[in-house]
């Protein structure tokens, strides 16, 4: 009955909102009901146990039954309310990583910002240091001097996040470059913008989201490891997977949004007025 549902609501519900968050959210629940509410730490690598009581609790047979319907209950009612509050929490992430700090935080945010900045090397000197270690023999280093300079940017930290500080770069590139305010004119380019245009910059947010979607849940499965240890390895890992991929989302928004706007502003150039004599967006 379990699976069947499971393949039911799969057929019902968008393929993106099942697999990124109904479907982690189940497996979140059961490994937080067997590994943390069963297992524990002592009996952390009990197979047979854990066994027994994934089967218990999927052995709904012999129709639907009082109890089968409350177990099923038990189990669908935080699966949804997990799926429902992982969004407000990659929301709370993106805004972490967008630089949008509440002022609670801006202590943190400031400590952060200072230490970033001591440890701040322009890539030029990176490059430097690079060939000095390369001359020496030393490939390894200089290997990780270049690695370092490759995701270094030109200017100093001013923020407490690296996403924070791309997203004003491209900010201060797009208005030098046409004029225009990001911040304020995202929902206008949104709008204007042609189909192509517009599937490439909600493809490239949607990978944003899903990055902070991820690690909202590498910090719950890291959380959960306070009472069944393997958990925290896995989120340990999924963090740095989904931190990798919040880099690379970040890039690909700031690239897709920069280039969106220039060429909605040379567009605008270029073909003033549209064809009935009334002015362009």
């Amino acid at each position: 009955m379990g699976l069947g549902l499971l393949i039911e609501l799969q057929k019902r519900i968008p393929d993106r909102w099942f697999l990124r968050r109904l479907l982690p959210a189940a497996l979140f629940v059961v490994v937080a009901l067997v590994g943390g509410g069963q297992l524990g730490q002592r009996h952390w690598n009990d197979i047979a146990l854990a066994r027994e009581r994934i089967a218990d609790a999927l052995r709904l047979g012999g129709g639907p039954t009082a109890d089968g319907i409350a177990s099923l209950v038990l189990v669908a009612v935080p699966v949804v309310g997990a799926a429902f509050a992982v969004p407000y929490a990659a929301a709370a992430i993106g805004a972490l990583a967008s630089g949008a700090w509440p002022w609670w935080l801006m202590p943190l945010g400031r400590r952060l910002t200072a230490w970033r900045v001591r440890r701040w090397v322009p890539p030029a000197e990176l490059g430097r240091q690079a060939v000095r270690a390369r001359d020496d023999g030393k490939e390894l280093r200089a290997d990780r001097l270049d690695a370092r300079r490759a995701r270094t940017e030109e200017a100093e930290p001013g923020s407490p996040t690296w996403s924070s500080d791309r997203f004003r770069t491209t900010e201060t590139r797009v208005r030098a470059e046409s004029g225009d305010d990001i911040a304020n004119g995202w929902t206008t380019l949104l709008l204007a913008a042609p189909d192509t245009s517009r599937a490439a910059l909600a493809d490239a947010r949607d990978a944003y989201d899903a990055a902070c979607e991820g690690l909202a849940w590498s910090t719950a499965f890291t959380l959960l490891g306070i009472w069944w240890w393997p958990a925290a390895p896995v989120g340990i890992v999924l963090g740095l997977a989904s931190w990798r991929g919040l880099r690379h989302a970040v890039e690909a928004l700031c690239r897709t949004t920069e280039a969106a706007l220039i060429l909605q502003h040379t567009e605008q150039r270029t073909n003033p007025h549209t064809d009935d004599g009334n002015p362009g967006i």
